[in-house]
């Protein structure tokens, strides 16, 4: 038996250049970190005395005699590449929702394909992770996503990260962020709006549009990733409060997906009740909203959202790992 950790991220800036639509032609860059949140899969042989051949278990319970009949897609497909014959059980639990910009579903490919590494006793390096998933989520599934959560899925830590019009990609630690004791850290509330929505269909409505029409936003886009990085550097924290929501109001003219009159009304909500900026997370349209409040200010101001929930995290430096391996056979 094989358990895998493997933690959600959080991506400050650059969203929308980490699509090889856009830096497979002029290159792009993010801003991201992953958090002690995380996506657990167990995953061992399943003796032969059942009806069924596999178990796997996750919103659904799912026992079926062929891999082929699997519904899960990352699953059924992740066991037709790595060739796997015998009978498996895989077990999925997260400690978030899916379907909510956390990079679900990401992290939940490179936490398999670790696992299925380690299931067949094969080591597997952080950038051959990243690589691994990249290709099988965007050439073997055919999702339209980024190549951002993947990276900090395998890597963990605060990372600018790179990537390069040839296809590779450079991921490169933000040394001035404490981890373990930031300042940073507290000034920052995450908050479930309740809606749920798939990054492929939202992303769908504006990819295709970044080298042609949407160039001018993508390129500001990116430009706040070196802002933001200066910030960070000289713990000019509120300012890079600030610079979210700058951000963000560049990444609502993306599409008319990516938010909505509830999500907005939320959002002023925040900025009057004192907060200096934020962003929905991921591609948008509904999930997690991220917002930058002073620590000060967030007692009074959690008061005025208690009908959402409140998701209170720290900084990780930890990307996926095995935390448990038993050899079953």
């Amino acid at each position: 038996m094989i358990i895998s950790k493997t933690p959600y991220r959080i991506s400050f800036f650059g969203g929308g250049s980490d699509y090889p639509d856009w830096y497979l032609n002029y290159g792009g860059q993010v801003l991201s970190t992953i958090i002690n949140k995380h996506i657990y899969i167990t995953c061992r042989y399943l003796p032969p005395f059942f009806k069924h051949k596999h178990r796997i278990v996750w919103s659904k319970l799912e026992r079926v005699q062929s891999t082929n009949q699997i519904q899960h897609d990352s699953v059924r497909e992740l066991l037709k590449l790595f060739k796997i014959n015998k009978g498996m059980e895989i077990h999925y639990d997260g400690d978030l929702p899916a379907r909510s910009g956390m990079g679900s579903s990401s992290c939940f490919v490179v936490g398999l394909i670790n696992t299925l590494h380690s299931l067949k006793g094969t080591n597997i390096t952080k950038e051959l992770l990243a690589k691994k998933s990249i290709h099988f989520e965007q050439k073997i599934l055919r999702e339209i996503v980024g190549s951002q959560d993947q990276i900090a899925a395998a890597y963990g830590g605060f990372n600018k990260i790179l990537f390069l019009p040839n296809g590779k990609f450079k991921v490169q630690p933000i040394n001035s962020i404490n981890l373990k004791k930031s300042k940073f850290n507290e000034n920052f509330v995450l908050l479930y709006t309740g809606i749920k929505r798939t990054a492929h269909h939202i992303a769908k409505s504006y990819v295709k549009r970044l080298t042609k029409d949407k160039k001018n936003e993508i390129i500001r886009i990116i430009e706040f990733v070196e802002e933001g990085e200066s910030l960070l550097k000289n713990k000019s924290y509120d300012d890079f409060g600030k610079l979210l929501h700058e951000s963000w109001l560049r990444k609502k003219t993306l599409s008319n997906k990516i938010t909505s009159s509830t999500i907005d009304d939320i959002y002023n909500k925040a900025i009057k009740k004192g907060s200096l900026g934020g962003k929905l997370l991921g591609a948008g349209g509904g999930g997690f909203l991220l917002l930058y409040v002073p620590k000060h200010k967030q007692k009074i101001f959690l008061k005025n959202f208690d009908k959402f929930v409140h998701i209170p995290f720290d900084f990780e430096s930890t990307g996926s790992k095995i935390i448990f391996k038993h050899n079953n056979r």
